[in-house]
């Protein structure tokens, strides 16, 4: 393949194919696809999408289930994208056509982006996150000190009704992290409540603050917000 072939429809044999990841649908679905195929004249007019991964050799990137459906057609010939290999295209091809969940930077993320992304979890079929108010959740979030967040627990302190466990880890399918550095000189209380009681005996004891070593969480945080 040349540099040209990038972004072109092409009609590849399916031996020359390697399915990739694969597909998790169910078998039935495959299997009726398949005759549905057969019967409309054995042509999939959404194309399956391809990366090269050698001479006359491709690894499909998206669409599997239209590959799967081919398989199980035994066709001889499928019709084929071919993307670039690069891993931006590759997760851009499987949120696309559907096999990757897009994931939103909590760091920056807007007010309404966090909002839709709570939203999707908490009306998932069987949500870890079901009778969790969106807009208490979305406002706490939103108004918190997240840029400096190096991973999603402080989320559990905001009271908004997600806790420790599993309504935290599932957070993980929609959010990301890239936190800012956090600076040494910390007085602003939303930001001191968020950090551990090692993390504000840090700062006390860089600050030359005297009598931390024993002081409880909401002390501390007194101290340093002077």
């Amino acid at each position: 393949m040349s540099l040209s072939d990038v972004g072109n429809l092409m009609c590849l044999y399916m031996h020359e194919i390697n399915p990739g990841k694969g597909t998790d649908a169910p078998e039935f679905l495959i299997k009726a696809g398949a005759k549905a195929l057969v019967e409309s004249g054995s042509r999939n007019w959404v194309p399956v999408i391809v990366k090269e991964i050698g001479e006359d050799r491709y690894e499909v990137i998206g669409n599997s289930f239209i590959y799967a459906i081919a398989e199980e057609a035994g066709l001889e010939r499928v019709w084929c994208i071919i993307a670039d290999e690069s891993e931006k295209t590759l997760e851009l091809t499987r949120i696309l056509t559907g096999e990757s969940i897009p994931k939103v930077n909590l760091s920056t993320a807007t007010r309404d982006e966090i909002q839709a992304a709570l939203q999707y979890l908490i009306e998932k079929p069987n949500s870890e996150l079901k009778g969790v108010k969106l807009a208490i959740a979305t406002n706490r979030i939103d108004e918190a000190p997240r840029k400096y967040w190096k991973n999603l627990e402080p989320i559990a302190t905001l009271k908004c009704g997600i806790t420790k466990g599993k309504k935290l880890n599932a957070l993980k399918e929609v959010f990301y992290l890239s936190p800012e550095q956090m600076p040494e000189a910390i007085a602003d209380i939303k930001i001191l409540n968020t950090l551990t009681v090692a993390q504000l005996k840090d700062i006390a004891k860089k600050r030359g603050i005297s009598g931390y070593n024993k002081k409880k969480k909401q002390d501390l945080v007194e101290m340093l917000s002077v």
